[in-house]
This record gives C-alpha cells, structure tokens and sequence, in this order.
C-alpha cells in the first residue's frame, strides 16, 4: 500500500481562522461605527444547491457579527425587479456588501445584474470595475475563490515567484483572475482549457497546479510532477453504481496525493475559503465606507 505523502491544504480550518479574526474585529470597531457589516445575498427561484449555499453564506455571517439582508425571490421575478432592488441596496448604507447567487433561471441576464452593483458593494468581486483593478494590480474587492486559494497558499509559505503555474479552466469566476493573481505574486503562467491541445504535457510541467475545470477525474496522478502543489477548485457530485452520491473534484485526490507536497481535499479544500473571503470583502467595504465618512482614520 502507498503511503499518501502530500500534506493537506485545510481551507476549513484557515476559514475558521479568518473567522474568528474577523468577529474580533467587527466586534471591536461595531461600537466605534454605530452599526455591523451587512451583506445582501439575492437567490431567485428554488435551485437546491444554491439554497445550500445561501444558508451557508447567512450562517457565516451570523458567527461573525455581519448583518445579513438576504432576499430570496421567486423563479418568475423579472429582470426589471431585480434591477430595482440592487439600485434601492447601493443607496442602503447598512449593506456593505452585495451578491447575486448563480445560477439564475433562464429569463434573467446574470451578467447585467452584475454590471448594477455598486463596484464598492460588489462582494464577489466580479464587478468590470474591480477586475480591471485586478489587471491594473490596484486596490480593490478580489473575486473570492482566487483570493482564497492565493490566501491558502500564503498560509502554508509556498513559494510562488519564479514558479511554473499552470490554471486549467479559463472562466471569469476562477480561471481568468486566478492566472492575474498569480502573475501579481511573480509566478509564470499558462491557462489551459477544453481547446489545449496534449494537457498533460502541459500540466507535468507545473509546479503549482490550479485546476477549475467542472470534470470530476480530469487530472489523474500521471498528469502531476512530483513534488507539485496541487489546488483543486472544482466541486461536482457524482452517485456510484448504489445510488450514494458524494462531492468529488477535478482531481484523482487518492493517487494524487502520493506524488503531490501539497493538495486541497474536496470538500473542505476551497471552498470554505470562498465563503471566508466573501466576508472579509464585506469587512473591506465597511471599513473602507467608515474612513470615508470620517468614522475611522
């Protein structure tokens, strides 16, 4: 029997961590600024999964001290309604932050809704405005799952100047602002995706492997150099030959793991740092709204 030798990237307990800094905080400052943070997650319809994850997000902020302004709307709200509802949230100086849960029923433009939100109230960091910031390397809210997993590699003082990076995925959600992250921090980058021809040629040359693609298996242990650190952003539920379904990523974790230095399981890899980082870029926006106002230095 091999003996797994990768260590695990624990995005749960660094989440915990960033959480129990963040209460501390928010704690400490609600007295000096009159109120909490307030995040607004917006969910139209019934998509289990999303529901899932809007609990999550509201359980979060609980535990930490933000206020949230959730609102949960049905299948058939309109485009117009919506609008108007993100409009009445930038003028509500009790929301910080604000989030439109993907994915939407079909009617509805995800991408217009967007292009709505305040780029300083824009939590996801996904807002036109905040990813030129990314690209310009200003200040500015971070898309959360990148964030996250540079924040993860932080932790563990992996080194990223000079290395090989390679990102296979090339969506706005990950793939994109994650390769931008990565050459801020002095990596070399290569973005692979569904049209990369000879893959694994590409990713045995890796020595930081992101991978965020939304194929359960895509990378299997003969894909990975020896030694590499491995970040497995993707999450898809599978159900074996019984009917028993259970989460699983983008990577052969089991194999993996024996020729890896550093995985991400899944779950408990990046995705609580998704989570962990939406609210630290509500805290962003409050302490930024504050020292604006004059409340803080």
């Amino acid at each position: 029997m091999e003996i797994k030798t990768a260590k695990n990237l624990d995005g749960k307990a660094l989440s915990e961590k960033i959480q129990t800094e963040l209460a501390s905080q928010i704690k400490e400052l609600q007295t000096k600024i009159g109120r909490p943070p307030g995040l607004a997650v917006l969910m139209v319809g019934d998509n289990p999964a999303s529901a899932a994850y809007v609990r999550n997000k509201e359980k979060s902020c609980a535990k930490v001290g933000i206020a949230s302004f959730g609102k949960h709307y049905p299948k058939e709200t309109t485009q117009e309604e919506l609008e108007a509802v993100i409009a009445a949230l930038n003028e509500d100086e009790q929301v910080d932050g604000i989030l439109v849960q993907l994915p939407l029923p079909e009617h509805l433009d995800a991408v217009k809704l967007l292009l709505q939100i305040a780029p300083d109230k824009d939590a996801d960091g996904l807002h036109p405005v905040n990813l030129g910031r990314l690209v310009r390397e200003e200040a500015g809210l971070r898309s959360c799952t990148p964030a996250g997993v540079m924040r993860l590699l932080a932790e563990h003082n992996i080194p990223l100047a000079g290395k090989n990076a390679v990102v296979i995925g090339r969506s706005i959600l990950v793939g994109k602002p994650m390769a931008l992250m990565l050459l801020a921090a002095d990596a070399t980058v290569t973005v692979a995706h569904s049209r990369s021809q000879d893959i694994t040629s590409i990713t045995r040359n890796a020595d930081i492997l992101v991978v965020a693609a939304g194929i359960p298996g895509l990378i299997t242990a003969d894909m990975v150099k020896p030694g590499a650190v491995v970040v497995d952003v993707g999450i898809n539920r599978v159900t074996d030959d019984s009917g028993k379904s259970r989460l699983v990523g983008d990577v052969e974790f089991a194999a993996t793991a024996n020729i890896a230095s550093y995985i991400t399981p899944v779950p408990g890899g990046v995705g609580p740092m998704t989570v962990a980082l939406l609210l630290e870029n509500t805290f962003a926006s409050y302490l930024k709204t504050a020292k604006e106002k004059g409340i803080l230095n």
